[in-house]
């Protein structure tokens, strides 16, 4: 997919009432690339000081040769993360980058994501969210795509099935993983194995679906999500991926954010204002 030089199209080279939608829904956040893009499928990268990790994963993405467009969300990072993926839109035009005022949490970069490729002219068929810093395996990708290509809604790259590997993880990470998935399970009552992963694909029908009822700001995005699909009846399937903990760079999973976790999932067992 490598192609010459492309300049950035911000949002506002669009028609005004196109460029009002996409700015309006994500707290006016400019789109560096080619808004004209036409993908089947569209994946997510949030960044936070990904610089040591960015290149080598888009990279990798790219290899796969999927009709693919890259969205970068990234939370300002101080280490230069959004110029290296300026650097390479130059040498791929299938890269959208999306910089952010200030560290804005998972929840929402997943969220602007979803409503960055709702607002493209040609929006994708299928949304992959997956991690920037290499505990996701792009190779994956494809086995996550096909059971929506075969009428599911949701797949989950699964830690927990049968064939799963997790590599790098201690003890504590592991027992805080069970906790959390085990506490999701019994309130949500999906029957999924694995409810906190981040590599993902999610058909563009349970997107627009859900898109409002959308609210999580930090990692409790993962539960939402798979909430609202089985609340409304949509297919949710996993496949069994390898899970490495981080290669480089220091993890972002803090002690508040476990605890709102947890507090949001405990406090979910209520049926949403549309079900009512």
């Amino acid at each position: 997919m490598k192609n010459s030089k492309k300049s950035c199209c911000p949002a506002s080279s669009k028609t005004d009432e196109e460029a009002k939608t996409v700015n309006d829904d994500i707290f006016h956040v400019t789109i560096e690339g080619n808004l004209n893009i036409n993908s089947e499928i569209g994946l997510i990268l949030p960044t936070y000081c990904e610089a040591t990790n960015i290149e080598k994963i888009i990279r990798e993405i790219e290899k796969l040769n999927l009709k693919t467009s890259i969205l970068v969300i990234d939370d300002s990072s101080p280490d230069g993360t959004s110029e290296i993926v300026r650097k390479m839109q130059k040498e791929y035009d299938n890269i959208l980058l999306a910089v952010r005022p200030k560290k804005m949490g998972l929840g929402t970069a997943i969220t602007d994501g979803f409503r960055i490729f709702m607002s493209l002219r040609n929006p994708p068929k299928y949304v992959v969210t997956m991690d920037a810093d290499h505990s996701h395996d792009p190779k994956e990708i494809p086995k996550l795509i096909s059971p929506i290509k075969q009428g599911y809604h949701l797949c989950i790259g699964s830690r927990y099935r049968r064939g799963s590997i997790i590599k790098n993880w201690g003890i504590m990470r592991r027992a805080i993983s069970k906790i959390a998935n085990l506490t999701a399970k019994f309130v949500i009552g999906a029957k999924i194995s694995d409810y906190t992963s981040g590599m993902r694909c999610y058909s563009m029908g349970l997107i627009k679906s859900m898109i409002n009822e959308l609210h999580s700001r930090t990692y409790e995005i993962q539960i939402e999500t798979i909430r609202q699909a089985h609340l409304r009846k949509f297919k949710i399937t996993e496949i069994p991926v390898t899970f490495t903990n981080r290669k480089k760079g220091k993890s972002k999973l803090s002690i508040n954010e476990i605890t709102d976790f947890i507090s949001y999932t405990l406090s979910i067992n209520k049926k949403p204002k549309w079900q009512k």
